[in-house]
């Protein structure tokens, strides 16, 4: 309704997961590495957990758009499956046959089409989607998929995407096993301010938006506050807010038009509950010695006692080094890519050249 009268192509806000759309924030482009990581090792589980509406699902959908042809990928979402329906689902998603079948029989079938893929040079990759949902055993069952190898490599290999649940299910302690096999795990965080500010610029300019600033900054700042970072929450908030200046004939979308539609949208749809702040480290009331009056003063204590002084220079350091590992990882992945595109190059060479023998 409102795309023309904001020379929009396309709606910038909608609530299903468009890889067209993907916004990197520096959490989202470290799950992305990952994943292509995880790819380029062509073994072992990535485990991307975050919020509800964070954005692992459009993750996973960039993950597919851009997937190469040597890879068949299949993506579920799950409900609360057992391990033989988990079983059934998988072999279904790879388009083999499972009716009146026992489990034993899917198995066979599932086997032989994974080696009849490696056989062309190809292999399997599955996505589970809302992974938090899988019982214990279920996720076992999975472990066992990845049992399928040929010459040490796994035939399958499986992603996990699910909510901050799945975490403490992966640390049971009969979990171990699959622990093991994970090579690489993120969580996804909300927005900061200043992403929040860039992801909803990124998304109209992707829809066609070319004119000057459309909102102001205290609304962006009521947009952030209200949603928390949350991409899909400001979706859901932006969505309205253009809705409501084309009914008011608006061209900037200024602080009191973000208010009015924050406080409409407060009863209805996502209205966040008053936290209470609680500081995550000890905190201790001291004696000011300028002052009568007494201030609060965190301090950060180790689980030992010890109180570490000048945090801000470690955190800076910490900071630091993060950037570091991600530069490593993306370089590593960027090897790891030409090295494969050399071997998949010989390798054709290799059969060109066994052809041409037999002929």
């Amino acid at each position: 309704m409102y795309e023309s009268y904001y020379g929009l192509n396309s709606k910038p806000f909608q609530l299903t997961p468009d890889p067209a759309f993907f916004f990197a924030s520096k959490w989202h482009k470290r799950a992305m590495s990952y994943l292509q990581y995880g790819l380029s090792q062509a073994e072992g589980f990535i485990v991307i957990t975050g919020d509800i509406g964070t954005g692992k699902t459009t993750i996973a959908n960039s993950l597919l758009a851009d997937i190469e042809d040597d890879i068949v990928a299949a993506q579920i979402v799950t409900p609360k499956l057992s391990p033989d329906e988990l079983v059934k689902m998988v072999a279904a998603k790879f388009e083999i046959d499972v009716a009146g079948k026992t489990k034993a029989d899917i198995l066979k079938d599932l086997e032989g089409y994974l080696f009849a893929l490696s056989a062309q040079g190809r292999r399997a990759l599955l996505l589970v989607d809302e992974a938090q949902n899988l019982p214990l055993e279920t996720i076992e069952e999975l472990r066992m998929l990845s049992n399928f190898q040929q010459a040490g490599k796994p035939l399958l290999q499986s992603f996990l995407l699910g909510q901050e649940e799945l975490q403490p299910i992966l640390r049971a302690p009969n979990m171990e096993q699959f622990r093991q096999r994970i090579v690489a795990s993120c969580h996804l965080a909300p927005l900061t301010p200043e992403e929040v500010r860039s992801y909803i610029e990124y998304r109209l300019q992707h829809a066609g938006w070319n004119g000057s600033q459309l909102l102001s900054d205290g609304a962006y700042l009521q947009i952030t506050n209200f949603t928390r970072g949350v991409p899909r929450k400001i979706n859901t908030l932006m969505d309205r807010v253009l809705l409501y200046g084309f009914l008011e004939e608006l061209d900037v979308l200024g602080d009191d038009a973000v208010g009015v539609v924050i406080n409409e949208v407060k009863d209805e749809m996502f209205e966040p509950e008053a936290v209470k702040d609680e500081p995550d480290e000890p905190t201790e009331v001291v004696q000011s010695n300028t002052s009568d009056t007494e201030q609060e003063v965190k301090r950060l204590i180790t689980p030992n006692g010890n109180e570490v002084r000048d945090a801000e220079h470690y955190k800076a350091m910490l900071a630091e080094l993060v950037d570091a590992l991600d530069d490593a990882i993306s370089h590593k992945i960027k090897l790891t890519q030409y090295i494969d595109k050399l071997l998949k190059k010989k390798y054709r060479t290799y059969v060109r050249l066994k052809s041409d023998d037999k002929e």
